[in-house]
Order: C-alpha cells, then sequence, then structure tokens
C-alpha cells in the first residue's frame, strides 16, 4: 500500500520531496501501480542524492530483510535485500563466517552495498562487495524476474553491481562469506607525521595486514600538512582469553540549530585525539565493531553538522602523483576557511570490480566531510572536482550531492554503455542531474 513519503532522507541531510513510499512487498505484487520512475531506498546511508527520487516512488526495501539460506560449511549466504549488514554479522559471526567487505556503517543494506559496490578498509585484498557476490535476483519495471551472475545474463549482472539501483529491483542476494577464526580483530595504531609517513605505512602494511586506513588532521598544515593515524588489523586467532567489552551505542543528544563541526571545535578534537592514540605500535586485540565501524557507537552522529546537514566528498585518484593531489587539496581546504571531520585516506589495490560503474581504482582515496553552508561549500567541492578530474581521478556517486554533468561523464566515460542497462522505469535524483542534456 503507498502512502506520501514523509522523512525519508539521505544522510547528508537531503529530504525526499513530492516523492510515495511503497513496500517492496507490495510494489512486487502490482508493480504498475506505483507512479514512475520509481527507485529502491534501502536505509538512507547514501550521503548525496543518489537514494532519493523526487516525484516518483521510493520502494522501502527493508521488509525483504530475511536470510533465505546459509550454508555453515561453505558460508555461502542467500538473504533479502533488505537485510542490513548490523543483522547479517549477528548471524554469521557466531558461525565463523564474516563479510568480505565492510562499508563504513553496519545500518546498510545488502541490496544498498550491491547498488553501490561498496569498497572497505581491505581493498588492496578483497576488491569491492560486488566481487564476492555469486548471484541476485532482479525484478524489471515490466515484471519480469531474471536470475543474474557472473555466467548468466552477464551484462546486466555487471551493469547492477554499482549501478546505483537504476537497473530493476534487486530482491534476494547470495554472497560468499569469509571465514574467520574469532569475533576480535589484531589492530596496531601508529601515527604518522606527514603525507609521505602516510605512503610509506600504507606500501608497508598492505603487504602484511588485510585491513588498512589513516585518519588525517585536516588543519594540519606547514610541515604538519598531512599527519595523522594510520590504522591496520587482520582477524584474530581464536584464543581463551574472554573478548574485550563493545560498549554500548549511545544517542547523539541534541538537535543543534548550527553545525557544532568548525575549525575552533575541530582543532580542540584533533588534538585530543591523536594524543589518545596508542604511540608503542603493539599489536591489541579489539571487538570488531569498533574496529569497522566507530561512529555507528553515536546514533544519529550526523547531527552534528545541523539543520543544513553535511557534504561529503571522496576522490579515487591514479597512484602517480597522489601524494602531491592530496596535498593540493588538503591545502584547498584551509584556504577555503572550512573544517573536514572525517578525514579519512587509504591505498585502493588493483582488484577490479565486475561493476561496470565501480567506483575505485588502483591508487588513493581521499574522503573529506564539511557542514553545508551553501555556496561556499559549493564552491570547495567544485575546486575539490577540478583538482580530481585534473589529476586523472574520479568522484565518489554515492557520497556526492551536487557534481556536475561534466564532472561525471569524465569520471565515468562507460556511462552510456551501462545507460544501455537502465530499466526505463527506474531513476533517482543523482541520475537526472548528471545525465542532463546528455
Amino acid at each position: 500500500m503507498s502512502a506520501p513519503l514523509t522523512g525519508y532522507r539521505s544522510w547528508g541531510g537531503l529530504q525526499a520531496r513530492g516523492s510515495t513510499i511503497v513496500d517492496a512487498r507490495d510494489w512486487l505484487d502490482a508493480p504498475d501501480r506505483s507512479p514512475l520512475p520509481v527507485l529502491a531506498y534501502g536505509n538512507g546511508r547514501s550521503y548525496g542524492d543518489s537514494c532519493l527520487n523526487d516525484g516518483g516512488t521510493l520502494i522501502d526495501m527493508r521488509g525483504l530483510d530475511e536470510v533465505l539460506a546459509f550454508d555453515r560449511e561453505t558460508g555461502l549466504i542467500t538473504c533479502g535485500a533488505g537485510l542490513l549488514i548490523d543483522r547479517l554479522l549477528e548471524v554469521t559471526v557466531p558461525a565463523g563466517w564474516f563479510p568480505p567487505v565492510m562499508p563504513g556503517t553496519a545500518f546498510v543494506t545488502i541490496g544498498g552495498a550491491l547498488a553501490n559496490d561498496v569498497h572497505g578498509k581491505n581493498h588492496h585484498g578483497a576488491g569491492t562487495f560486488g566481487r564476492h557476490v555469486r548471484a541476485f535476483e532482479l525484478v524489471r519495471s515490466d515484471g519480469r524476474r531474471l536470475i543474474c551472475a557472473p555466467d548468466l545474463d552477464a551484462d546486466l549482472f555487471a551493469a547492477t553491481i554499482g549501478g546505483f539501483g537504476l537497473t530493476g529491483l534487486v530482491t534476494q542476494v547470495t554472497l560468499q562469506l569469509m571465514p574467520i577464526a574469532s569475533a576480535e580483530m589484531a589492530q596496531q595504531v601508529l601515527p604518522f607525521d606527514d603525507l609521505a609517513g602516510f605512503f610509506a605505512l600504507a606500501a608497508e602494511s598492505d603487504a602484511t595486514h588485510d585491513y588498512t586506513v589513516a585518519w588525517v588532521d585536516s588543519l594540519a598544515e606547514g610541515r604538519d600538512l598531512g599527519r595523522g593515524v594510520f590504522f591496520r588489523a587482520n582477524h584474530a586467532p581464536a584464543s581463551d582469553e574472554p573478548p574485550p567489552r563493545t560498549g554500548r551505542s549511545l544517542p547523539f543528544p541534541l538537535k543543534p540549530p548550527f553545525p557544532l563541526i568548525n575549525r575552533a571545535t575541530l582543532r580542540a578534537f584533533n588534538w585530543l585525539y591523536r594524543a589518545s592514540q596508542p604511540r608503542d605500535g603493539a599489536a591489541r586485540r579489539v571487538p570488531y565493531r569498533p574496529f569497522f565501524h566507530p561512529l555507528d557507537r553515536i546514533r544519529d552522529w550526523n547531527r552534528a553538522y545541523g539543520p543544513c546537514g553535511l557534504r561529503q566528498f571522496q576522490c579515487a585518484l591514479p597512484r602517480e602523483g597522489a601524494a602531491d593531489v592530496v596535498a593540493q587539496m588538503l591545502r584547498q581546504t584551509l584556504y577555503a576557511g572550512e573544517a573536514s571531520f572525517l578525514t579519512v585516506l587509504k591505498l585502493f589495490g588493483d582488484k577490479p570490480s565486475p561493476g561496470l560503474m565501480s567506483f575505485p581504482m588502483p591508487g588513493a582515496t581521499l574522503t573529506l566531510d564539511f557542514p553545508n553552508r551553501g555556496e561556499r561549500t559549493q564552491r570547495l567541492l567544485a575546486h575539490l572536482d577540478a583538482i580530481t578530474l585534473a589529476a586523472g581521478g574520479r568522484i565518489n556517486p554515492y557520497k556526492d550531492a551536487r557534481m556536475s554533468p561534466e564532472s561525471f561523464t569524465a569520471s565515468f566515460p562507460r556511462w552510456r554503455e551501462f545507460a544501455c542497462h537502465v530499466d526505463p522505469g527506474f531513476s533517482s535524483d543523482f541520475w537526472r542531474r548528471v545525465t542532463v542534456e546528455k
């Protein structure tokens, strides 16, 4: 049963406007009764407008959340596309299996992970989520139900992985999990003083650790430009010791009328955060949840950016010259007078994705976010786009809320090939924006 849509938005704070909501099961029973175009809506954790469909229909996927089959011997699992990774972990970790690729939050659906072909801290070894998808069911707007796999409807399989939910409705996914010996991580924390320190650590660590990522102090400048903290880890072996306790999640305590993220508050936070990290480089056993999803412990943390939300920027850069380009971007942020709280830097590996429109490429990836201050923020992000494209890089679509059609086509030159597979009954605010007049 459909109803006017209220309260559905992206994680960056973009509100759905003039849309209709319909439960996935109802749409599957009568797809022709929903106002076109339609789009699947998972849990709204995309930062930009790729999960929104103004004036059309959003299909709420969260009712399709069953585990349909789980082979505990082989680690092959089939589940509804609306199942949250958070729930998947509750089922698989006690059985000794783990998602092969983990995004930065557990509160995304399996279908959303597929549609965005998400990457994790282990991209250098495991590649993207789509590499581990064995099959999925895709329902087109004309009612056809298709089973897609690498060797079955292969073109549509490739277009759907990383295809922004535009090729039809994914209803269920078969995923190959990876075995683990415990629910803990053997983690090392290593401060570094500049970008050269990061790239040296990353090159060394990607050969010895499954998971690597760095936090960067976006306000450091001069000789300290690019300093930060490097995290690397492997899944810990089994142990008879009781596991470390994981703290309970806490709600963000208020809805501030203005952004709490500014240069003064962030300067204090960055100093405290870096100073609080262990400096001995020792490996420590930590629970897997705070390692993979530290911000999940604070519900609705995006409220800290104020009522206008946040704008996140993520780019992928070729290996050659990546350090200079990252330095240029950090300086551009400083010149603009902005402060990025979640400044994340890591290396992408060379594992190719089966997805036609997948975002990662061999090299480095930098993520920045800013309170949305209107035109001022738009100008900075446009500068960062230009730096990215001049370096031969690309901009992440599911983190984006405003890239131009020119920036999109420069980032993804195969977009016309992909467009041939878009279901004519599906669309999104993002797709209409980046393909206008194309």
